[in-house]
């Protein structure tokens, strides 16, 4: 049954949003043609526009849908998001202002570019690309399963809402480019801010305070194997590593560098190092919706499981009006974030796939109409993962994402400190964490812990830091090894001259 008042106001909400994003082509006005512009907005973002910007990029809707259903379904486990989107600021505020500046001096637009300007390989650049477009398809399919999960709440068919959505995002991301997703980042967080202060403040109240739902929360635990109030002991290196793991990948992920490289200045970058962790305490607090869910005796969705329990608590708790409102915020915080990650993806292609290997010499238009078009592909193609995937493997998928990011880390930050890594050494490490990494996630069983035995005891560690691991140690034995090759290499051809 179709909620009539909540879908008005969801309709509204997501109007206004498009206006803006068609609007957002006249803001701040460049030249669209040019790639630096459309898939950058001309690196002229300052701090306020930026810290939104990456707000919108980092924090998505499925991490608003996700955490809570994970705290919902798995208790403690759920809380590893909050401390790895603190652990992972002090990270950017060394790495991600001299990564800015060596882009920025040089013309880089995408992580590739600074590779292959660090290496001289091409291949070395190809595969990063790869990497970060692999890495980035299952991540937007999650932000439409986001709008889906929001929009079957009021009663609505979900393929019809993705499709409408779907024509929306890429007719405003066509036009606009990264300008649209950063002015609609400012109503998302709007939004989203007010929808977070009402359910920590309303909810509770209704509930009878936290007191009480945190005794439900420990109550459930008592009857539930799979929940955990606390961390049990086995629990501490699967969550540690997750932690560590994930927040070494975060700012791997193309769409973070993209938002990263539109600021205008490392000043800009790093005052954003030293103030987005207040997102991560809107997150701690949102996480205990997952908790309040049970207090509330709140049955999730069958056909979305834990990942549907926030709508659902808020179709209960809240009214109609409201709930559309909320329904909107998390939707709005969809397409923000699919937004910026199609056009890093369609940044990728058209610099470090399509350039070198198959149209070599082209102007700088064709350049951005490429990205253009190829935006819209790597959004189909998020579409038809909603489709025609099944939900549970989009999210294993997601999983993977992580895992198969990190592998990068190498050839791009640790290229930032230093060139003394061989370009052959990184492509073979690369292959190592992949092969790995992947290799360990089926293993598991589609878990993104894989659980290690030594000397009788059990130790699960998250896939992606294990098998970094694997690939940093690869690179730095075969490092020596191929440098020593070609020097033996340079000295036969010279004797063979003499």
């Amino acid at each position: 049954m179709i909620d009539w008042v909540a879908l008005i106001i969801f309709i509204f909400f997501f109007l206004l949003v498009t206006v803006i994003g068609f609007v957002a082509a006249q803001w701040r006005r460049g030249n669209l043609g040019m790639l630096e512009e459309w898939g950058l907005a001309g690196r002229r973002f300052g701090t306020v526009i930026t810290w939104f910007l990456l707000g919108g990029d980092i924090y998505t809707a499925y991490t608003f849908v996700a955490v809570p259903g994970l705290v919902f379904a798995a208790g403690a486990m759920g809380f590893f998001a909050v401390p790895y989107t603190v652990l992972i600021y002090p990270l950017a505020f060394i790495v991600l202002p001299k990564f800015w500046s060596v882009c920025k001096a040089n013309g880089y637009v995408t992580p590739s570019d600074f590779v292959e300007g660090q290496t001289g390989s091409k291949t070395l650049a190809f595969i990063i690309a790869l990497t970060g477009i692999v890495a980035t398809m299952p991540y937007i399919a999650l932000q439409m399963f986001g709008i889906a999960v929001s929009v079957a709440q009021m009663g609505i068919n979900p393929e019809v809402a993705l499709i409408v959505a779907f024509v929306i995002l890429a007719a405003y991301t066509y036009t606009s480019g990264l300008r649209a997703p950063a002015l609609i980042a400012m109503v998302k967080d709007a939004m989203i801010f007010i929808v977070l202060f009402a359910t920590i403040i309303v909810i509770p109240i209704s509930l009878g305070g936290f007191g009480p739902i945190f005794r439900a929360a420990q109550e459930h635990a008592a009857g539930s194997p799979a929940f955990h109030f606390i961390l049990a002991p086995a629990q501490f290196m699967p969550y540690a590593s997750l932690v560590l793991g994930s927040a070494l990948a975060l700012f791997l992920y193309p769409h973070a560098l993209t938002g990263t490289l539109a600021s205008a200045s490392p000043e800009v970058v790093k005052r954003n190092a030293a103030l987005l962790p207040a997102y991560s305490l809107l997150l701690g607090l949102l996480a205990l919706l997952g908790y309040m869910a049970i207090a509330a005796h709140v049955t999730p969705p069958k056909a979305y499981g834990a990942n549907g329990i926030v709508p659902a608590l808020i179709a209960k708790e809240f009214p109609s009006w409201f709930a559309g409102f909320c329904f909107a915020a998390i939707s709005i915080g969809a397409m923000v974030p699919a937004s910026i990650m199609s056009i890093a993806a369609a940044n990728l292609f058209t610099r470090n796939i399509y350039r070198p290997y198959i149209r070599p010499n082209y102007s700088s238009r064709e350049e951005t109409n490429v990205a253009r078009v190829a935006s819209l592909v790597v959004k189909l193609g998020a579409l038809l993962f909603i489709f025609f995937v099944p939900t549970t493997f989009i999210i294993n998928l997601q999983l993977l994402g992580g895992i198969i990011i990190i592998q990068t880390l190498p050839s791009v930050f640790l290229g930032l400190f230093t060139k003394w890594f061989n370009k052959w050494a990184l492509v073979v490490g690369w292959a190592a964490g992949i092969a790995s990494g992947i290799s360990m996630f089926a293993a598991a069983h589609n878990s993104s812990i894989y659980t290690f035995v030594i000397a009788g005891h059990s130790l699960g560690i998250y896939s992606a830091l294990s098998s970094f691991v694997i690939n940093l140690a690869v690179t730095v034995v075969l490092t020596p090894v191929f440098q020593a090759a070609q020097i033996r290499q340079r000295r036969n051809a010279a004797k063979a001259e003499a």
